[in-house]
């Protein structure tokens, strides 16, 4: 009996120790898990997570038909881990004359199971345990779990809204850092800054006065820029985005991400790369080396075909990178319009997909829950999908902790979707302002 007693304590004992590593403590929670669902039960228009429901192009899809059926069996075999050697060629081709700079295809470019790896790689090789990165608010969810998880240290700076004066409705041009605010975050602590422009979720297009004044601190502090462009082709009325690795003293601080997913409207395929000194890329791929080790052959010999009819068809009326932002244009144009329509006021993207709207006039319709800690566009996302059928994501969610209470009156809707869905939603909010005015 007592042996029996000894071996019973001793499994228990066992299985108290926590089984979980220190890193992932507090960044257990997913927003996109919980909303998600909620849109697969709920949503008669899905606004809320950021991918096309239109198809990719025709040229896209041809090449990957062609790719599986033309009897190059190798195509299903492993190939260069860092980069199908026909996708790297053709995108340092592709950025040597966006940035007006000679690449090597082996050293300056890697390809990644989308950006979200490659950002992950990022922060893995290039954040120490104590470095701090800063991160500008509001900011895509996941840079700062993995920021905690390489061991560093978040530091938060907000876009603060200006509204206009006039009544214009806002821009997310409005949004601007303070530059006395931006500047005290740097120290000597300081690794590397997060940015993102065109913006998820506000669609700011950073102007090159704000682009020079990040660039100037990064080289006064010897501090990495980690360059999420992933929305880069996606910008309007007229806008350009500039790249801040093209800044004087920026392309050997900065590492640029892209997307084939957000680039040719085919986020499944989860291609993405990094652009970037040898002297930073090396470390990217050890961690990458030692994590997925490898990207699908065949999705990179699609997306690589892509590219090479992109680059004759540069600047091009018929090129898709040309075409898709004016139709992307024409799609935020009428949400704006809806939105605006029924008193939900949109803050008019300068680029991406997506579009914010405050919520304030619609307040009265959601129930009050005073004990609930729960940020309240949480709740009223959480509401409107349960209750008229219409999906988005609260705005609290791409912000810290410390600051998510003063950004809880706005929602995030994605408007990169086909004309019948953008209609749903639209009858939708129609039926809902006449049930706030009967």
């Amino acid at each position: 009996v007592k042996a029996s007693n000894s071996l019973s304590f001793s499994l228990q004992a066992k299985m108290s120790r926590p089984v979980q590593a220190r890193r992932l403590e507090g960044i257990d929670k997913n927003i996109w898990v919980e909303f998600v669902k909620l849109a697969a039960a709920y949503s008669k228009a899905n606004l809320g997570q950021g991918f096309p429901d239109f198809p990719a192009p025709d040229f896209l899809t041809e090449a990957f038909t062609r790719a599986l059926s033309e009897g190059n069996h190798m195509l299903h075999q492993y190939t260069r881990a860092f980069g199908h050697p026909p996708l790297v060629k053709v995108l340092a081709q592709f950025f040597e004359k966006l940035l007006g700079r000679d690449l090597d295809p082996m050293t300056n470019v890697m390809v990644t199971v989308g950006a979200y790896q490659a950002l992950f790689c990022c922060f893995q090789a290039l954040v120490d345990e104590g470095d701090e990165v800063i991160i500008i608010e509001p900011f895509f969810d996941c840079y700062e779990p993995m920021v905690k998880m390489a061991g560093g240290t978040p530091v938060f700076v907000s876009l603060r809204p200006n509204p206009p004066k006039d009544g214009k409705l806002m821009s997310s041009a409005d949004w601007q850092l303070d530059p006395a605010e931006l500047a005290s975050k740097f120290n000597e602590r300081t690794k590397a800054i997060v940015l993102n422009s065109p913006n998820n979720p506000l669609g700011k297009v950073f102007s090159r006065g704000e682009l020079g004044l990040i660039a100037e601190l990064c080289v006064k502090h010897d501090v990495l820029c980690i360059s999420d462009e992933v929305y880069e082709w996606l910008v309007y009325d007229g806008k350009q985005h500039i790249r801040i690795a093209s800044l004087q003293g920026m392309w050997d601080r900065t590492v640029i991400i892209g997307s084939a997913g957000k680039t040719f409207s085919a986020t499944g395929w989860k291609v993405g790369w990094v652009v970037g000194p040898n002297r930073l890329l090396q470390h990217l791929r050890t961690v990458h080396q030692n994590s997925v080790y490898h990207c699908a052959t065949i999705a990179q010999e699609a997306v690589a075909q892509g590219f090479q009819r992109e680059l004759m068809l540069y600047g091009k009326p018929e090129s898709y990178f040309v075409q898709l932002p004016k139709e992307l244009q024409q799609k935020r144009d009428w949400l704006v319009q809806s939105l605006d329509g029924v008193g939900m006021k949109p803050i008019v993207p300068e680029g991406t997909y997506f579009l914010v709207a405050d919520i304030s006039q619609f307040k009265s319709d959601v129930p009050d829950a005073p004990n609930s800690d729960e940020p309240y566009d949480y709740r009223f996302a959480k509401w409107m999908v349960k209750n008229k059928g219409l999906a988005a994501i609260p705005l609290s969610a791409f912000y810290s902790n410390a600051h998510k209470n003063n950004y809880t009156n706005f929602i995030r809707f994605c408007f990169a979707k086909e004309e019948a869905t953008l209609k749903a939603a639209n009858d939708i909010l129609q039926k809902w302002k006449q049930e706030k005015t009967s």
